[in-house]
């Protein structure tokens, strides 16, 4: 039985700290084994990006517009696991005024920052590593992490009081996402041949689950050594990234190789998480995908998780299980889950694949 950790096996440092001394090399604790580290020269591949799609029909009166929406995440969801979206219905006034609010968190004085630091137990607020394995490779990040649903884990005295409105545009800014989401799950399960609400109440129905960690990623002297973010596959059920403006680095592994996504202009990165993959039984996979870092300029994104209700068992739909196709998978509470990746840290796609059937 696994048992969550109360503290972090060793002091935390902060990663924004460590940039603003470091001139020329990093910590050997965040240098990565030489298969790991990633390929500064990715030319060959600045051709391809991932799916954008326009959702701008989808809620409309053209039933061939809203078809080929449809076909167009479909094919995505297969094919990719990632896609990014425009024309979602989010304010992008909002979306720009929740990236700008927490850049202003993250250049408060440390000591501002310090009084929200978190532990291994929950996650929630101001953290530097993931994972509690001592002496682990650590990722070149900090980071911010809170709950949002259920309203019984929403606790707005864990979110910053400073900026002044950092508290009000992150609850409007989770509506919005909440009702984002909503929409994208029924085009999900219209597409695996199911009515709209099968892959929602499979969630949960209302009593879902979301969490957002604000990613920040300072300025790395040696980039080509280290790691944002490790690759991984995200444990939860959908996610949907606020990338940064301006930089990119969220890299999405295709071919065999690391594609860097090129963001859209106040779009959405949407991605399977491990859980829509057990639901669809591995019809709609998660994708692996990890951040890169650079010399030049920090980074920040909003990542929103989209997730069941973390106490009902999670298991290959019913309507999608066949003598030819058995379940892939045994049945497991996203609680169950999120422990046993938290305690391991961003491990590639090893996670749900250990969950896989042996019968």
């Amino acid at each position: 039985m696994l048992k969550s950790h109360k503290d972090w096996p060793e002091p935390i440092i902060r990663v924004q700290s460590l940039s603003e001394g470091c001139k020329d090399s990093i910590p050997d604790r965040y240098i990565k084994p030489p298969t790991d580290r990633p390929i500064v020269d990715t030319s060959s591949y600045d051709d391809i990006n991932i799916p954008i799609i326009d959702l701008g029909g989808l809620n409309g009166d053209d039933l061939d517009v809203h078809a080929s929406i449809l076909k167009q995440i479909s094919d995505a969801c297969r094919d990719w696991g990632f896609f990014q979206i425009v024309n979602h219905g989010v304010s992008p006034d909002l979306m720009d005024k929740a990236r700008e609010t927490w850049r202003q968190f993250f250049h408060l004085p440390m000591e501002a920052k310090q009084q929200y630091a978190n532990s291994p137990t929950t996650y929630e607020g101001y953290g530097s590593r993931l994972g509690v394995e001592k002496g682990a490779i650590l990722d070149w990040s900090d980071y911010y992490f809170l709950h949002y649903l259920p309203v019984s884990v929403k606790d707005c005295n864990k979110w910053p009081a400073s900026p002044q409105s950092c508290r009000e545009v992150f609850d409007e800014y989770g509506k919005e996402l909440v009702k984002l989401s909503g929409r994208l799950m029924k085009a999900l399960s219209l597409n695996l041949g199911l009515e709209e609400k099968i892959l929602q109440n499979a969630f949960g129905g209302e009593e879902i689950g979301a969490c957002m960690r604000v990613n920040f990623y300072p300025k790395c002297p040696r980039p080509e050594l280290t790691l944002g973010l490790s690759s991984h596959s995200d444990p939860g059920g959908m996610t949907m990234l606020l990338p940064d403006d301006q930089v990119a680095g969220l890299q999405v592994r295709k071919f065999d190789n690391w594609i860097t996504v090129n963001p859209a202009r106040h779009g959405f990165i949407v991605n399977i998480g491990d859980q829509i993959q057990v639901l669809s039984n591995a019809t709609y996979k998660s994708v692996e995908h990890r951040v890169i870092v650079n010399s030049d300029q920090e980074r920040l994104s909003l990542a929103f998780f989209y997730n069941p209700r973390s106490d009902i068992p999670i298991e290959p739909l019913k309507q999608l299980i066949t003598p030819e196709r058995p379940a892939l998978y045994p049945a497991m509470t996203f609680d169950e889950y999120r422990l046993f990746i938290r305690m391991r840290g961003p491990c590639g796609k090893s996670q749900v694949e250990s969950m896989k059937s042996s019968k």
